[in-house]
């Protein structure tokens, strides 16, 4: 099992969901992004932290600082689950090969599948593999 699915399944236990996490070797910082339905709070950042540092301890992974976060209004959409939750709202997609000669489109995300995800642009919906999809983010609604 990866670092990821580890943290990950032990987040779940506490009732938060994994949004994102990134491990530098260089500096040893593991950044995690947590999230929950009604939103995260300083509080739970701190008991993510203290759960997460006695457990790393426990498991024996090398880091040198635990940073704990939100995702923040423009959070990445990594799984089925983040499409399925966030149906309508608008998105940027990054794609790693072009589409009609382009690789970033904003629109309203109208279907989610674990193959493709429907992505509607100026009135004409387009069907995006999620393979081919190097990141999606939320567009902040401001």
């Amino acid at each position: 099992m990866s670092l990821e699915s580890l943290i990950s399944a032990t987040l779940a236990g506490l009732g938060y969901e994994l949004v994102d996490m990134s491990m530098s070797a260089k500096s040893g910082l593991l950044r995690v992004f947590i999230d929950k339905p009604a939103g995260i709070s300083i509080e739970d950042c701190t008991v993510v932290s203290n759960h997460l540092s006695n457990w790393l301890v426990v498991e024996n992974i090398d880091y040198e600082r635990l940073e704990i976060s939100s995702p923040g209004m423009d959070r990445p959409l990594r799984n089925l689950a983040a499409y399925q939750r966030f149906m309508g709202e608008q998105v940027q997609v990054k794609l790693r090969v072009a589409l009609a000669g382009q690789r970033r489109f904003v629109g309203a995300l109208r279907g989610a599948s674990d193959a493709q995800i429907e992505l509607e642009v100026e009135g004409e919906v387009l069907k995006l593999d999620v393979a081919n999809i190097d990141i999606t983010r939320l567009v902040p609604n401001i």
